[in-house]
């Protein structure tokens, strides 16, 4: 029997218009505004596209356009069997399978965001993605950087394509170390801070006790997560698993893996962006992998599918 999961995209998806064509009048928008404080359609419809860009702005962005994704895509009657989430997408898999509210994943993101931001000054943090390089090879070249200062793996994305953080005078050092070690392709990201390294340990403390003020439930379908790449349900061992993101990898080709072992060969990208999508057919080679980012990549979903739009 066929096995669906949704997956849930990170920072990095974001774009002006994003949830535009799905969901312009889904009260997500006004629910997600009145936890934020200002008008989020209009930041994510209109701009300007340097205030979506920061990180404590992206992400509560994000968030709310995969969750309007999602209502557009469970509307059409569509189940479901597992989720995952990529980064932030992890909140976004969270709120799919019942654990959070969408007000409390909101007010959570948006301090993730804010943490993670104050944790390295500006410019003093960075990351970079390694194309075609062995991934022992690239922990070689971070262990060969460390006398520059803090750099390590931070996600395991798929076979040949691994992303480090860490300072900025690390990271670079790495990446001269990679391209000399054979790398196809070395790619400085345009982010804002060194996500998944430790010098996130900051914004981990502090989210700590963020996440631990809201309701947490348990998981009505199976979460496969970033830390792990283990199957989650029992809402006792959520907050562990988003503190301990922060500093640690994400491990999306093993969690891509998981899924797939547990007998998952339909995925759904749900949200801005067909990344993961790219990503997915990498690893699961035979995998059915579809998206729904806005009313024809939708409708394409539902066809595929053998459903069809209630709408």
């Amino acid at each position: 029997m066929s096995r669906v999961a949704l997956v849930f995209p990170g920072q990095g998806s974001q774009a002006v218009g994003m949830g535009r064509d799905l969901g312009e009048s889904s009260p997500r928008w006004e629910a997600a505004s009145a936890v934020l404080g200002f008008d989020l359609r209009r930041l994510c419809f209109e701009g300007p596209e340097a205030d979506l860009t920061l990180t404590a702005n992206t992400q509560p962005a994000i968030l709310t356009a995969s969750i309007v994704a999602l209502d557009a895509l469970l509307a059409t009657g569509i189940a479901f069997d597992f989720v995952s989430g990529h980064s932030l997408g992890e909140y976004s898999a969270l709120v799919a399978a019942g654990a959070f509210e969408f007000s409390d994943a909101v007010r959570t993101v948006r301090a993730r965001g804010q943490f993670m931001q104050e944790a390295v000054p500006p410019g003093e943090g960075a990351m970079a993605a390694v194309l075609g390089l062995d991934r022992a090879m690239v922990i070689q070249a971070c262990d060969e950087a460390k006398d520059t200062g803090a750099v390590q793996v931070a996600n395991l994305n798929a076979p040949g394509q691994t992303v480090i953080a860490g300072s900025t005078i690390a990271v670079k050092r790495a990446v001269e170390l990679a391209k000399a070690k054979g790398a196809k392709r070395v790619v400085l990201l345009p982010v804002s801070a060194p996500f998944h390294s430790a010098l996130m340990a900051p914004a981990a403390m502090r989210l700590e006790a963020v996440l631990r003020a809201i309701p947490i439930r348990d998981l009505r379908v199976p979460l496969v997560t970033n830390v792990d790449a283990d199957v989650l349900v029992d809402r006792t061992k959520v907050v562990d698993v988003l503190v301990r993101q922060v500093t640690s990898p994400v491990r999306w080709e093993e969690g891509i893996a998981r899924l797939a072992k547990e007998g998952t060969d339909t995925f759904v990208e749900v949200g801005p962006g067909k990344v993961l999508s790219g990503l997915i057919r990498r690893i699961v080679s035979d995998a059915r992998v579809l998206n729904v980012e806005d009313r024809a990549s939708l409708e394409a979903t539902l066809t595929a599918l053998g459903r069809t739009s209630r709408a």
